[in-house]
């Protein structure tokens, strides 16, 4: 968690994390927008300088709270947001937002040392600047950030170290061979009541919300194998708390991995619901789509169906980027078929596939801007850049709809099918069915930037249609990979997959990789050298199966790497998602105690106990190469739980849904739902939907050095954005790795440090951008004007900036959004740095002196021991 280099040496050091996060009330939402690139930012500790309260040695502050480090306590001071700032961040300042009712919290360590030595960690190269008021003596600048704040021998032989990011606040203790952990003891004051939970959280219950202190997941590496340390809270009356520890190795330290969880929720009524499919947009918001039997389903006035129909049917829902809120949500026809599949496209149209039809919402929700209807089953959809919809499922009909000149118009016997949807719905592009004389059935469709279609499912077929030099040519019965070209009208690959296994899920990469999951009871399933599971796992009896997870190489003729994924029981890959590094993520189903999991793991063992009559939810990262686990967790609570779909977005963070008959699924303070709404019915529940968010919160990997004179870029996410910052890909236009990021929102930054001795900014001139002020290692900032005719969904990066004559060393660029424009619209994007080793000469822009913001700074409420 932090290098040795860090803290004065000792002998041996014993390391215990502890995670806290604090949830605000729903209003927070207001803070939607944030990037996600914010949230991975380490937390900037102040040295007090005389800008707060002279007790205060550091203070952090961040959207809804201000933390101040005493000698003797922790003071965490919560601002509650008026219920009227639910503006979006964009459109204001992010210091206008009024604030109301704060709430101090305090945390001490009873019976510690009342003046430890207070020191802060690796300097960050950010400086803090207070200008308050027309008194320049009472003006403080060039304050030093920190990203941490050790406190040495709390306890005698503890250490205590704060650090974290914006997302949350977390603490080691540091401990010597031999010394007691039972030592620690929490004091908290401002809580209105101390909780430990079902899940060994320590919920602090607040005026403000609930503060949550995540159970320690603690283990340690012997002789390069990871074993688990037991270890929970113990309360110590009313207001304190100690540790408890199983036996372990006091001469080794003791790890935890930064993958949280970000938000879950219940989401559904009192019939059975579920949620099948979800999607999400740039800046974060949650599309989920499922079955609904529910007539107290959760919908939103004004959408396109708020009213129960009478019958079962589908369901479409947009929860906001923190899961505290319905954007909307709104029934989708009551004809008894749920919705399957969902896909959004950058103007947030939501585009749903499920039980005999294919719709298309606005994105308020309002207004459905088409549906069609079909003799059949749509499983999964995908939209392309041009909103274009892709359609796959199952048909039974002879009558099918297709197209001239598509792939496959004759019916063979119960065909899977591929359509493609114009973006108005008024005609199909292509509409293929694809099948050989058993039975198929398509379930999940990508698309990739060409227009290529990506279809995998189940085939009963040994005519089903392949290609020549594909992977497996030929079949019984098995799982398929079709790749369908832009026009529909052949196949550029098509390849059964193994025997005895059906595809559930199935992404793509920029590269045209495919990913697939699903579920085999083969044990010759196809796997590759060096995957994570070479061996099926599925040998308990009754066992359905093990979960798989598949790489196939763009011309869909080898595999770049195949696993296993489960235990002794039946696993199910239900959906799949890929993010930019070619980490795979994967969500589903297992019934067993044996599922892999990782030693950070939210949930590391099951809830839901061996069989049937309990199962859990499971999510999994794998690392690109198919060979690890980067991360593992069962999800789910003492009954029946299923995750059933997946989607990432830009920043890693993944979305799951699913369902759930468990009345203690785990769900967050602040959630939208926090409680099974479902009926008990035949001795369980009624189902609920679930949607969850992980948080990667994974550090940020410093940018490569160039070598010699070369020229090294390095993608936008090296960059910490600290304000309102956005995401935008393929949609928007032509960029380098796929995306950038911009704001419109004076005073946010994007800071770059690299090693070198020029460097240039990528970004982007458009009609809507507007002025930055950009600096290098803190000198006066230069004016950049970013304007340009090109428009959104044809824009191209270029170099917008650049500096060169720099010294041969470490250095920091500053580009900041002012709010100033020549074009009418003050958008800076960031896409790039190309850093170069070499030396030239190039004098700066003429500097712009910029007035800064004003600074509040709110006053320190009155400190108090125990």
């Amino acid at each position: 968690m932090y290098d040795s280099e860090s803290i004065p040496s000792r002998s041996m050091l014993v390391l215990f994390t502890f995670f806290v996060w604090f949830a605000l009330p729903a209003t927070a939402a207001t803070d939607a927008r944030v990037s996600e690139s914010y949230g991975r930012l380490p937390l900037q500790f102040e040295a007090n300088r005389g800008q707060t309260h002279k007790d205060v040695r550091f203070l952090s502050r961040g959207a809804g709270y201000s933390l101040y480090l005493t000698a003797s306590e922790a003071v965490l001071v919560l601002s509650k947001p008026n219920a009227d700032s639910t503006r979006d961040a964009r459109a204001e300042r992010p210091d206008a937002k009024a604030q109301t009712n704060p709430v101090a919290l305090r945390m001490s360590l009873v019976g510690a040392a009342r003046k430890p030595q207070v020191s802060g960690l690796d300097e960050l190269p950010g400086k803090a600047n207070y200008f308050i008021g027309k008194d320049r003596s009472k003006w403080r600048t060039n304050v030093p950030t920190y990203a941490k704040v050790h406190y040495r021998e709390v306890y005698p032989g503890i250490d205590l170290v704060y650090y974290g990011n914006q997302r949350q606040l977390e603490y080691d203790f540091v401990i010597a061979p031999g010394v007691n952990p039972k030592k620690i003891v929490l004091g908290f004051q401002g809580a209105n009541e101390l909780e430990i939970n079902a899940q060994g959280e320590l919920v602090l219950h607040t005026a403000g919300g609930d503060i949550r202190q995540h159970k320690p997941v603690i283990y340690q590496e012997i002789d390069g194998i990871r074993r688990e340390i037991d270890g929970g809270y113990v309360r110590q009356g009313a207001n304190r708390v100690c540790f408890q520890l199983a036996a372990y190795d006091t001469a080794r330290p003791l790890i935890i991995d930064p993958l949280v969880l970000s938000y879950s929720t219940y989401l559904g009524g009192g019939a059975g619901d579920w949620g099948n499919g979800i999607a999400v947009d740039a800046a974060g918001n949650a599309y989920v789509t499922g079955y609904t039997a529910s007539s107290d389903f959760p919908t939103t006035a004004g959408t396109f169906q708020p009213n129960f129909g009478g019958g079962a049917g589908a369901f479409v829902t947009k929860l906001n980027p923190t899961g505290t809120a319905l954007v909307y949500s709104t029934y989708l026809f009551g004809n008894g078929g749920g919705g399957n599949g969902i896909a959004v496209d950058a103007d947030g149209n939501a585009y749903v596939a499920g039980g005999g039809f294919v719709a298309k919402l606005d994105p308020t929700g309002a207004v459905l801007v088409y549906s069609k209807f079909f003799d059949g089953s749509g499983n999964g959809i995908a939209v392309d850049a041009d909103r274009n919809g892709y359609v796959t499922g199952q048909t039974d009909s002879p009558n099918f709809p297709t197209t001239i000149g598509a792939f496959q118009t004759t019916f063979a016997g119960g065909d899977a099918f591929v359509m493609k949807v114009d973006p108005t719905g008024s005609s199909l592009v292509y509409s293929t069915y694809l099948g050989g004389s058993g039975a198929e059935w398509g379930y999940a469709i990508a698309v990739d930037s060409g227009g290529n279609a990506y279809v995998t499912g189940i085939t009963f077929s040994t005519d089903f249609p392949t290609t020549a030099g594909a992977f497996q040519p030929a079949g019984s019965s098995g799982a398929f990979v079709t790749k369908l070209d832009p026009a529909g009208s052949a196949l550029v690959y098509s390849t059964y997959l193994g025997n005895g296994a059906q595809g559930r899920g199935i992404a793509v990469d920029g590269d045209g990789n495919a990913y697939v999951t699903g579920v085999t009871d083969s044990a010759d399933f196809p796997t590759t050298a060096g995957a994570y599971q070479a061996t099926y796992g599925g040998t308990q009896a009754g066992s359905g199966g093990d979960a798989f997870v598949t790489k196939l190489d763009p011309a869909g003729s080898a595999l770049v790497y195949s696993t296993y994924l489960g235990g002794n029981g039946s696993d199910w890959g239900n959906g799949i998602a890929v993010d930019a590094a070619g980490n795979a993520y994967v969500t589903g189903t297992t019934s067993w105690i044996t599922f892999p999991t990782t030693p950070d793991a939210f949930q590391p063992h099951s809830h839901g106990g061996s069989g049937v009559n309990g199962t859990d939810a499971f999510f999994t990262k794998l690392n690109p190469s198919g060979s690890a686990l980067v991360y593992s967790t069962y999800l789910g609570g003492t009954d029946l739980d299923a995750g059933l779909g997946i989607a990432v977005d830009a920043s890693g963070n993944a979305y799951v849904t699913g369902g759930t008959n468990s009345t203690d699924f785990p769900t967050t303070a602040g959630a939208y739902q926090a409680a099974l709404h479902g009926v008990v019915c035949c001795r369980r529940p009624a189902s609920d939907g679930f949607v969850v968010k992980f948080f990667d919160n994974t550090p940020l990997p410093p940018p490569p050095p160039p070598t010699g004179t070369g020229t090294t870029r390095s993608e936008e996410s090296a960059a910490t954005e600290i304000g309102f910052w956005t995401s935008y890909g393929a949609e928007t236009g032509t960029f380098s790795g796929g995306s950038i990021v911009a704001s419109n929102v004076a005073a946010s930054t994007a800071m770059f440090t690299f090693t070198g001795t020029a460097v240039s900014w990528i970004g982007v001139k458009c009609n809507v951008c507007g002025i930055a002020a950009v600096s290098i290692d803190g000198g006066v900032p230069a004016t950049v004007n970013t304007a340009g005719p090109n428009a959104s969904g044809s824009l191209t990066s270029e170099s917008v900036f650049s500096a060169s004559g720099l010294a041969a060393s470490n250095h920091t660029i500053l580009i900041t959004v002012t709010g100033m424009s020549s074009s009418g619209g003050a958008y800076v994007a960031v896409d790039a740095f190309d850093v170069t080793g070499g030396s030239a000469t190039s004098p700066l822009l003429p500097p712009v002196v910029l007035p800064p913001p004003p600074v509040v700074v709110p006053p320190l409420p009155p400190i108090l021991g125990l």
